[in-house]
């Protein structure tokens, strides 16, 4: 579950952030764009999430 909240948010997040800087910029929004940063998201997520935050057990 915890898998699918995280794209889910990736997705949302990333959508946000590429419309955002879309509009600052005077651009159209692309929502391919706006996936392929959601799924850098969803990577770094996993990364982050899995490997370099996790606490370390005694």
């Amino acid at each position: 579950m915890r898998y699918i909240m995280t794209i889910v948010w990736a997705i949302l997040i990333g959508a946000a952030v590429s419309y955002v800087l879309t509009s600052m910029g005077g651009e159209p929004f692309v929502l391919s764009e706006a996936l392929i940063l959601s799924g850098i998201f969803v990577i770094a997520a996993f990364i982050l999430g899995e490997g370099v935050l996790r606490e370390k057990s005694n």
